[in-house]
């Protein structure tokens, strides 16, 4: 098969490996989606995408010269590109509470006399 670099082609899935899924392009050409190539986003397990068999449209990304080996692209075809949410940032207490190292500095006399006691008490019950 003459295939070159963005090239759209058909093919179908002949083998599904935890890198990449295998791709027969014609009787005599095979080509790998990388699992970074499957779709936008991350994916975490190939074969909730991928199903051996499958006939899946791909592009051609990369021919390696010297080892004729054809990366494919799934990834590269979507119509849609799916946005990142905006993460909301999240506060440990109410922003709009005007609190933090002021309060832990206000009470920690009081923990510190607390746990004195508490081992004061200890001693003399082991005495």
């Amino acid at each position: 098969m003459d295939c070159k670099i963005g090239d759209t082609l058909n093919g179908s899935v002949t083998g599904i490996q935890p890198y990449g899924a295998f791709v027969s392009l014609d009787d005599a050409t095979q080509g790998l989606i990388h699992v970074s190539e499957v779709q936008s986003g991350y994916t975490k397990n190939i074969q909730d995408v991928l199903t051996v068999g499958e006939k899946v449209r791909v592009q051609v990304i990369d021919i390696d010269e010297y080892s004729q080996k054809v990366s494919l692209s799934r990834r590269t075809l979507e119509e849609q590109f799916p946005h990142p949410g905006v993460r909301k940032k999240r506060y440990f207490t109410n922003k709009h509470k005007k609190i933090g190292f002021s309060t832990i500095r206000e009470a920690l006399p009081h923990w510190t006399n607390e746990a004195l006691s508490l081992l004061i008490d200890e001693k003399r019950k082991i005495q």
